[in-house]
């Protein structure tokens, strides 16, 4: 087995200007090791990783990594800049880089050297030393561990250290086995029980963050006198604490970007639950928060309590902005599959029955078996009572995101309400909010021991349901209804340039983030519209909009990939061909490996292609009544030729510009444009000798 880390993979002179250029220079020097097989494919893959979480960390240390296809072993690569590189960390650039390389099926030997690397970056003396280091010899030797940080530091090498450490140790051990003299110990005082802490660490990769917030946090708990037990849940696998040490911990931390596995084990214990770079940043606060916790007597629910749907909602550090935007996705997330269901079957209901469906009789009543305009009104009739569910479902999941099961109840009941009295999704949004609210007010009342069982079934809905129905009926109510119907009517009222420039909004709102909070607000709008039995014309159009939007960024990569192929990495050609079928079902997200390898060049040109064909879409007057479904219910559509002209037109705009900004794009520096004679001429010639940035 090869060393993972040599001379050859060292830059102490990193000329590199941006994270892009400096990870492509020390992928080059792998390149040339013969270490990754596929350039711009590792950097795929690389700049994947970056999209989702910086790796820029406090102390001027920047670790892009990732797990590929394209690396053949795993892999080191270490450059020093002067002047700085921007990674994203709080504090500043980092003049320290590591490239770290790990092939899609690693084995565990090669990621425990990697993880104790990543430990290692959280000692000063370490990187201190790896700041003052002279030569790519000993700067890999330091990674590597062949050398301390002080012997690098005084330029001596491994072979000298061995030499002259060997009889100074020897006599040292000598001298101590000749003492026969023991010495009397002083008596000690009963040592108080330290406060102890129980640790998850994960992230994404399992290769980096996961091991340095361990380490940090075992560090911050040596200096404040905590006994600290982490758990990395890396890309080796993980061995699970022991249920004694679990059991006897007094608080419990998660640093964690990847869901914590076996979670049910750290139940009923004070617990702060934060992200994976908090562990890194800030472990001593963390330390502080959840003993504050205990002494507070603040605890997570037991084991096989329910949990809240929004991962985190009420983690302190975060702003009430993105509380406030969990529980509305939260809500969101439980009502979409009743959209769907209930909208595709009211869509193939008109198919099959006409537009006078809508006033057939009952099927109880009347359903003959050959015609197909009672099938017609049975689909019809089972979509409209899916539709009956929607603000009620709306309403308890935004609550049930606020506040657990307890929300449930007031949540639906102020639904219900809503409904009643016309107020619709924006009643649906306030009852959730109100009933999530009340029943965290009544949760923070000290209750007497004797009363807590019955609290969660009889007095807390009870009282929450008392006073969420007495608001929506008595008190805002009305003024939501009249909201309702005001916004209704003005999308009523929408033609001509105002229902074209409304197409355009919501266009560039599909392609933003590409299926990310944004987008599901734009979608949710459109889905509020349709959510009736008899929706209106400019409902049905915007909803007509708002798809065809969204169809646009997967169709348009798949273009791309196939009339300027070379523009793109083998990996992106290959999602290119997934991407074809994805945006034809109107899956936005199809476009998110592209957009995460070249955020600048693929966003903007997503959504210029988006506010085109939402912009026409609202003028060609193409409605749609189905929520979901892509060209499958393309029969649903009305005027649907011009839709589809629509579609291509986004497609080719969004095609055309991306093609344009990858074709202006620079090379890295001392790299010749992808697909060059000379590209191919420099690719040769550095699988042979490592480029020098």
């Amino acid at each position: 087995m090869s060393e993972m880390i040599t001379a050859d993979l060292v830059d102490l002179d990193l000329s590199a200007e941006s994270k892009e250029a400096a990870a492509r220079a020390l992928a080059e020097r792998m390149v040339g090791q013969g270490r990754v097989t596929d350039l711009d494919g590792f950097l795929a893959d690389v700049a994947a990783r970056e999209a989702q979480m910086p790796t820029g960390l406090d102390g001027g240390i920047g670790i892009p990594h990732c797990r590929s296809e394209h690396v053949t072993e795993p892999t080191l690569a270490f450059g020093r800049s002067a002047a700085g590189i921007d990674f994203g960390a709080p504090d500043g650039p980092a003049d320290l880089i590591f490239l770290i390389a790990a092939p899609a099926g690693a084995d565990d030997a090669h990621l425990t050297i990697l993880s104790s690397l990543a430990r290692q970056l959280m000692n000063s003396e370490f990187t201190d030393a790896l700041r003052a280091v002279s030569d790519a010899d000993t700067a890999a030797a330091l990674v590597r561990g062949d050398v301390t940080p002080a012997e690098a530091a005084a330029g001596a090498t491994a072979g000298e250290t061995m030499d002259t450490a060997a009889a100074p140790a020897a006599a040292s051990a000598g001298a101590a086995a000749g003492s026969t003299t023991p010495e009397t110990p002083e008596p000690e005082a009963p040592a108080e029980r330290p406060f102890r802490i129980v640790a998850v660490t994960s992230c994404p990769t399992g290769i980096a963050h996961t091991y340095m917030a361990a380490e940090s946090l075992e560090k911050a708990g040596r200096e404040a006198g905590v006994e600290v037990t982490v758990e990395t849940q890396g890309s080796t696998g993980f061995t699970r604490l022991d249920p004694a040490v679990i059991e006897a911990a007094d608080g419990v931390v998660f640093a964690h970007d990847v869901p914590v596995r076996d979670k049910d084990r750290f139940a009923g214990k004070p617990t702060v639950d934060v992200g994976v770079k908090a562990g890194i940043n800030r472990p001593a606060a963390l330390i502080s928060e959840v003993r504050a916790k205990a002494e507070r007597g603040e605890r997570t629910a037991p084991a096989g309590a329910a949990t809240t749907p929004v991962d985190r909602a009420g983690d302190s550090t975060e702003g009430y902005g993105t509380k406030l935007r969990k529980w509305l996705m939260s809500g969101v997330s439980y009502m979409v599959p009743f959209v769907a269901a209930g909208g595709l079957l009211i869509a193939v209901g008109f198919a099959i029955g006409g537009w006078t469906v809508n006033k057939a009789p009952s099927v109880m009543d009347h359903f003959v078996w050959t015609q197909a305009d009672s099938w017609g009104a049975l689909l019809f009739q089972i979509g409209g009572m899916a539709f009956n569910f929607l603000v009620p479902v709306l309403a308890g999941y935004i609550a049930y995101g606020m506040a657990d099961r307890p929300g449930l109840v007031p949540g639906f009941v102020g639904g219900a309400i809503s409904l009643s009295i016309n107020a619709g999704f924006l009643g649906g949004l306030a009852a959730g909010l109100i009933a999530g609210g009340v029943v965290l007010a009544i949760q923070r009342v000290n209750i007497p021991a004797a009363l807590r069982g019955i609290m969660p079934v009889v007095v807390i809905p009870l009282i929450s349901s008392a006073v969420v129905g007495f608001l929506m009926f008595v008190v805002i109510g009305k003024p939501i209804a009249a909201a309702q119907k005001g916004m209704t009517d003005w999308l009523n009222g929408l033609t001509g340039t105002n229902a074209v420039l409304l197409g355009a909004l919501l266009g560039l709102m599909m392609c933003f983030d590409l299926g990310g909070p944004v987008n599901k607000v734009a979608y949710t709008f459109a889905t509020a519209g349709i959510a009736v039995a008899s929706p209106s014309d400019s409902a049905m159009k915007i909803m007509a909009a708002v798809m065809a939007a969204g169809m646009v960024p997967p169709l348009a990569m798949a273009l791309a990939t196939t009339v300027r192929g070379k523009l793109f990495t083998p990996a992106e050609r290959e999602n290119g061909k997934a991407a074809w079928v994805l945006g034809a079902s109107f899956i936005s997200e199809g476009a998110i490996p592209f957009a995460a390898a070249d955020p600048l060049r693929v966003i903007p040109s997503a959504m210029a292609g988006g506010a085109v064909t939402g912009a026409l879409s609202m003028m060609f007057d193409a409605t749609l009544r189905a929520p979901h479904g892509g060209i499958f219910v393309v029969p649903l559509i009305g005027n649907p030729f011009l839709y589809l002209i629509a579609i291509a037109a986004g497609v080719c705009v969004s095609t055309a510009l991306v093609v344009v900004l990858k074709g202006m794009r620079k090379p890295a520096q001392g790299t010749p444009a992808a697909g060059s004679a000379e590209g191919a001429a420099a690719g040769e010639k550095g699988n042979k000798q490592p480029v020098a940035a």
